[in-house]
């Protein structure tokens, strides 16, 4: 969903809300696929306040889903999506030092869609987790661990190190 900022060019003092929603389906990042399960419409506050800046205020909880770092079985979490920040509409050299350059901003549209996906990356977990005691899976047969056992040899042999492993069971015989 763009924003067209240019009606709150007008004065400065000017405040809108606009309720706007979120509308991708899904995201991709380092690898894995994190599913929007919920995002419902939420108020975003813009205001100017003069030079061709403004202010942006929000908030919107989303639920996402993502497969767990150890047993990949699908795992839903919230994420609190504050958005509070200060936009300035210059560019290149107009543009003041202490704010940063922001990607959803294209001439007088705000790109709404870039804007929370941006925001729900920073939010996003390191390692998604469905409990921390996870066992994960099997790495030789794929069992999952949480729900069954395997019979498979857990010990894990670099077959470099196969002749030294002889020498080994040659001394425990002893």
């Amino acid at each position: 969903m763009l924003i067209n900022l240019s009606e709150l060019f007008t004065c400065e003092g000017k405040r809108k809300v606009y309720t706007v929603s979120f509308e991708l389906a899904s995201i991709k990042f380092s690898g894995d696929v994190y599913t929007i399960l919920k995002a419902e419409p939420f108020e975003l506050e813009i205001a100017n306040i003069g030079g061709k800046k403004f202010t942006m205020s929000g908030q919107l909880p989303v639920t996402v889903e993502a497969p767990c770092a150890r047993c990949l079985e699908p795992v839903s979490f919230v994420c609190e999506l504050t958005f509070d920040r200060e936009l300035a509409l210059g560019k290149g050299e107009e543009q003041e030092e202490g704010l940063d350059e922001e990607p959803y901003l294209s001439g007088y549209s705000l790109d709404v869609d870039q804007l929370v996906c941006n925001e729900l990356l920073l939010s996003l977990p390191m390692r998604v987790l469905c409990s921390e005691d996870c066992k994960g899976i099997c790495n030789r047969c794929g069992t999952n661990l949480n729900h069954e056992t395997c019979t498979c040899d857990t010990r894990s042999l670099d077959p470099r190190m196969s002749v030294i492993q002889e020498i080994f069971n040659q001394f425990k015989e002893v």
